[in-house]
């Protein structure tokens, strides 16, 4: 069908140039439409044959993926920075409006899984890089499942999860941590890039009020002293060329959600790491926790927890920040009061003086915990994103 469309073509255009007739040149009009109708049928059946031998019964399926592929190509530039359960909830909800995604994500975890097989192996932590690649995994869900499964007691694998596992057996196949992490995202068919924040062995260390220090992420919100500061140690450790280059192209960078000291800060501190988000031209965002951490921020306020980053980096690291309004019902106050964990106050007034406007939104879920909501967050920042970047719009304080 497509090649009589081809010479039906042909020869309409051969008609027209040689009649002079206006009704011989309206009939190789006809023609012409004819042809191009019969190329479109041929080659829309071509395709369908192919699909149907290699995708039977999924056609409508793949037809979606090839839709939501060319729109999320165009959607705007993202890098997240941050780690743990915060920032893989964010990502979950931001796969559907782009796949120009950076996860930028902290390795200085040492406790759990990860722990264990960064001692045992001497690799980088994968639990949080994990957690990542699932939430922004494309492919079926059930190798989401796959590598979110947790051996149970009983065995020498108990509390490891298969793709902690998997991407440690990657990274000693390969001998690249950066390489086990790149083919473990064709393997979940990925929206988007899960990267590092460094590839150097790195470990956080926390000074206190009372001048004690705490080494190891996990060990650091057992310490009974609030924090004065943290930092890495090597001190030289340095960023990877990627995430650096995908900072410089960013639309948009955003800070969070996540533990405030243990989750984004550690990302900032490697080498030129927040020099780079300051001086790129991408709007920075920062989400603040809804919740306090014990060990981490207690009794800290909403611009407490911008304060303490500006003051581990530099004035200019956020231009905005994402604040819950919304009111935590009560049976999850008294749940999360013996955690020593509390909401997080709005104290907005205060962000004037640290030049960053304040996003107030209702943005929490209470479906089991209290967390953001995903999908609301999202929007929210693909909102603020996009308007900045193609209409300059600004949110009042």
């Amino acid at each position: 069908m497509a090649v009589f469309g081809i010479i039906m073509i042909s020869m309409g255009f051969v008609m027209v140039i040689l009649e002079q007739n206006s009704q011989s040149k309206a009939f190789a009009g006809i023609i012409i439409i004819i042809g191009i109708l019969s190329v479109v049928t041929g080659i829309k059946r071509i395709i369908k044959s192919f699909v149907t031998v290699f995708l039977p019964q999924r056609e409508e399926e793949l037809v979606e993926k090839i839709y939501q592929k060319r729109i999320l190509e165009k959607g705007v530039k993202l890098v997240v920075i941050g780690g743990g359960t915060g920032l893989s909830t964010l990502l979950h909800g931001l796969k559907e409006y782009t796949s120009n995604i950076t996860a930028i994500v902290t390795v200085a975890d040492d406790g759990g899984s990860s722990g264990r097989l960064r001692q045992d192996f001497d690799v980088l932590p994968p639990g949080d890089i994990r957690n990542c690649l699932v939430a922004l995994a494309e492919a079926e869900p059930l190798m989401g499942k796959l590598f979110q499964f947790r051996f149970g007691e009983g065995s020498s694998l108990s509390g490891h999860s298969f793709g902690n596992l998997f991407i440690t057996a990657m990274s000693k196949v390969t001998g690249d941590f950066d390489r086990a992490v790149k083919e473990s995202s064709k393997v979940l068919a990925i929206r988007g890039r899960v990267l590092p924040s460094t590839l150097d062995k790195v470990t956080l260390v926390a000074e206190h009020v009372d001048g004690s220090q705490t080494l190891g992420e996990s060990q650091i919100p057992k310490a009974k002293s609030p924090i004065k500061r943290i930092f890495l140690k090597p001190v030289n450790c340095k960023p990877t060329d990627e995430a650096i280059d995908a900072i410089k192209k960013a639309d948009a960078i955003v800070l969070g959600p996540g533990s405030l000291f243990t989750s984004i800060m550690p990302n900032l501190l490697v080498g030129r790491m927040y020099k780079e988000v300051i001086a790129s031209k991408a709007i920075k965002v920062y989400v603040c926790n809804v919740m306090t951490q014990k060990g981490e921020t207690d009794d800290y306020k909403a611009s407490d927890h911008l304060r303490a980053i500006i003051e581990h980096t530099a004035p200019g690291i956020a231009d905005y920040s994402i604040v819950n309004t919304a009111r935590i019902a009560d049976e999850f106050l008294n749940k999360y009061k013996g955690e020593e964990s509390y909401p997080v106050v709005p104290d907005t007034e205060n962000f004037k003086k640290m030049k960053c406007r304040v996003v107030k939104a209702h943005i929490v879920s209470t479906k089991d915990y209290v967390r953001h909501d995903s999908v609301k967050l999202a929007k929210l920042i693909i909102d603020l994103a996009t308007s900045m970047k193609n209409k300059g719009k600004n949110y009042d304080n």
